[in-house]
């Protein structure tokens, strides 16, 4: 019996696949074993940013070692139907203070979108009872940004 193998995806297929997601994993190297951590993301096209809260151990392994797996997901609730894609590349942190405002808003405005819960805001260095638009006006996080995608893998089932 011949092993079956699942099928890549195109270029366009899993850009579509970033494009309407926004949760991720993303895989740090750790000292003995690797530390995954769940980020919520935007993606204008050509790169994926992410916002880190200042503080945890996401921050000390990012400091000690940018490079990373970035992992987005799709699948149906009885997974006959799945997509997902992974990228191995490293992540900088953001400093162009135009580019940093652009990132928050689009973060403020896809949690609008997707009409996310109040809540998410924790996870973001913020108080779930201020206003989303603290994410631009204030900044509590870091805005990290996904670049030297050196390899991507994506399938899918469908």
């Amino acid at each position: 019996m011949d092993i079956v193998k699942i099928p890549k995806m195109e270029k366009k297929e899993y850009d579509r696949l970033i494009e309407e997601g926004y949760i991720c994993r993303i895989a740090f190297r750790g000292k003995k074993y690797p530390y995954l951590a769940p980020f919520l993301y935007v993606f204008d096209g050509k790169f994926l940013y992410f916002l880190s809260t200042k503080y945890g151990r996401k921050n000390d392994l990012y400091k000690l070692n940018p490079h990373v797996s970035v992992e987005v997901e799709k699948y149906s609730k009885d997974l006959s139907c799945y997509t997902f894609i992974t990228m191995q590349g490293y992540i900088v942190q953001e400093e162009d203070a135009i580019t940093k405002k652009q990132v928050r808003q689009k973060f403020v405005e896809m949690i609008k979108e997707k009409n996310l819960s109040q809540n998410i805001l924790a996870a973001l260095g913020h108080d779930p009872s201020e206003e989303v638009e603290a994410i631009v006006t204030e900044e509590r996080s870091n805005i990290w940004k996904l670049t030297g995608v050196t390899d991507i893998v994506a399938l899918k089932n469908l």
